[in-house]
Formats: structure tokens, sequence, C-alpha cells
């Protein structure tokens, strides 16, 4: 892996002015004004913001087609949504082309139904609906879902979203590796725990609509991302075995905001990434075994959280790639850039004003 060293910012610096930067691949304390705006770097590369939901989940895309993917929608109420509709402005994005619900669960359900008051959604996609609903999700919140559009699209493992493109850069495709508890290639019934010869016991079933996540792979050019929602252990085994179903990747969205019940071993080694991003609270997520296994398998330079870990046992990532310090907080995202042949990306940690280049794979 080829690192850029950490630039130092001047404090204070705004988050459009580090957005800006993260196009650029200035450092700040070159920069006089802090109303830079991100408009003035528009029609680059792949822009991705890991918004801050306090232990919820909502990433936005912007391709540079000018399409944009939101990917969950954080909790229910006017926070979430709120940070998620500030981060579409300050990407100069008007509405979301795509959203794609994980799974169905209040942190990453909850608040499309805001978004969609300010921004436009216009195609919805998840995983097949239990029906009737069990108990782990809410009927209110599936109705909001159902208003977005007659017509969502229910994803399958081995379907795929094709983003437009843009002349002189890559296609962005983004392919569903599981879903409904299912892995790319298995049939209907599959049984939900496979059993290799690697040393990796099962847990107990989850019979959860976490289980039933959309496992995501995001490619554009060399550029690889693994979003895999809230899935849990027994489904991440069975990417890895009895054949590896999932590519190494540049950046891994640590499932389920870095729980102990996900982050199988088998499972990040095989995607090996550059960096991990832990979308946790404060005192959500982050647990001590997979953050161990990160920091041991990733290294301290690649593992960013949004959140400090603030609990008694908890095992945190170096300070200057934490985003968001304490419980009360500004709640801002992570940010992220691919060049637009994909060949290389900056992780942005605006809080800190600090950047780092990696050369995608």
């Amino acid at each position: 892996m080829k690192v850029r060293p950490m630039f130092r910012t001047r404090a204070g610096a705004g988050l459009g002015l580090a957005l800006l930067l993260l196009a650029l691949d200035v450092p700040a304390a070159r920069q006089s004004d802090d109303s830079l705006r991100v408009d003035a770097i528009q029609g680059g590369g792949l822009q991705i913001l890991f918004i801050d939901t306090e232990g919820g989940a909502a990433t936005l895309i912007k391709t540079p087609a000018g399409e944009s993917v939101l990917i969950d929608s954080g909790h229910p109420g006017e926070r979430d949504a709120g940070r998620i509709v500030e981060a579409a402005r300050l990407a100069g994005v008007a509405e979301i082309t795509h959203y794609i619900t994980t799974h169905w669960h209040r942190d990453h359900v909850g608040g499309i139904g805001t978004v969609a008051r300010t921004l436009p959604v216009r195609n919805i996609y998840g995983h097949q609906i239990p029906d009737p609903l069990p108990g782990d999700i809410n009927a209110e919140l599936m109705a909001a879902w159902h208003a977005l559009s007659p017509a969502p699209r229910i994803l399958r493992a081995g379907d795929t979203i094709r983003l437009e493109g843009r002349r002189g850069t890559p296609r962005p495709v983004i392919r569903v590796l599981a879903a409904d508890g299912l892995v790319e290639g298995e049939a209907p019934g599959a049984p939900p725990v496979t059993t290799c010869d690697d040393g990796h016991e099962p847990m107990p079933e989850d019979t959860s609509d976490n289980a039933r996540s959309l496992a995501l792979h995001l490619s554009y050019g060399r550029f690889d991302l693994f979003a895999g929602g809230d899935l849990t252990w027994n489904i991440e085994h069975k990417l890895t075995c009895p054949r590896r179903r999932v590519p190494q990747v540049d950046v891994y969205l640590v499932n389920h905001h870095g729980l102990d019940a996900s982050n199988h071993p088998a499972l990040v080694a095989a995607l090996a990434p550059q960096v991990a991003v832990v979308n946790n609270g404060p005192t959500k997520g982050a647990e001590p075994r997979t953050m161990d296994l990160l920091l041991k398998q990733v290294g301290t330079l690649g593992v960013f959280q949004l959140h400090r870990n603030v609990r008694p046992d908890a095992i945190n990532t170096e300070p200057a790639r934490i985003v968001n310090d304490g419980e009360t907080c500004r709640g801002l995202p992570l940010s992220l850039r691919v060049d637009p042949r994909g060949d290389r990306f900056w992780v942005y940690v605006p809080s800190r004003d600090a950047h780092r280049l990696y050369e995608s794979r």
C-alpha cells in the first residue's frame, strides 16, 4: 500500500473547505477563504460522505455523471435527516437518484421519509420485505418507505445497479453479494450456516433482519468498496466459505457498526481492505474484538471511526482518525473522494483538518 503523509491544516477550517481540499489535494494552510464551496470542484471523480447518525448508518455517494446514491438513512426524526440533507447540499446533490436500504431496522431506514420532504427520491431499493412483519421491523417506517415509490425494486443476491457513466471516467457499478440471508450463487432455501475446515465456529442462528441485510460491492475503475449493512457472523462466513464470493477492496464500511456479533475474521481477511470505516456511536458499536481485529489487520493508519467510543472497555483508533470526539458533537461526516480514473482516493477527517492519500488496487 502506498500512502501520502497526512497534512495538518489550520484549526477551524470549515467542512465545505475540507471537502474542497479533498478534491484538490491541497493543504488547507494554503487557503484563506473558508467560504470556498464544493461547487467549484464538481465534475471530478467519485465522492463519498459517511454521515454521522450516532450509531445508525447513512452513506451518500455522488458519481461523476451527477447521480447520487444514498445507502441507508439513519434514525427517525430531524437530526439524522438534517445531516443527510446538509451533506447533500455540500456535495451539490439536489435529489437522491437511488436510495438503497440495506435492511429494515429503524437506525437504517428511519430517516428517509423526512429526507424525502426536502430531497426528491427517484428510485428505491431493498431486500424482500417479510410478510407478516416480524417484531424487529416497524410498520410505520415501512409505510413511509413504501410511500416513496409505487414501484420499488427488490434486490436479490447477484443483482446489479448500473449507474450512469461520464465520458472519460469508469462507469460505477453496485453489485449485490448477499440478500435475504443468501449469498450470490445460493439457491433459495440454502442453510444459514456453512461449515468449512477453516477453524471458525458458527454463532447461534440470527433470525433478525440483520442477517437478511444487503451486502453491496461498489466498483469504480480500480476502486472498490464493500458495504454490508448489519450483516451478521454466519452469513458473513458464507461469503468466504466454501468459496470466496467477495473481492479484495480498498474500503470496508464495517458491518453492524463494528459490533462483535458481526465482522467475521474470515470476511475481513478476504476483503483485505486498505481502509476500514466504523460508523459507530459514542456508546454503540466499535466493540473490542472487532476493533482489535481491524487495527491488527488494517493497521492504525487505515481505521477511521465516526465517533470515539467512550465506554470504559473501549479500543479506539488514533485520535487523528476519529471524526467526532464526544457524546455531544457537531456530527461531521467522514469524507472520501476517488480521482476521476479510480486510481487513487483521499480520506478526509474534517474535524481534524487532515487527509491521507491511498492508491487504489
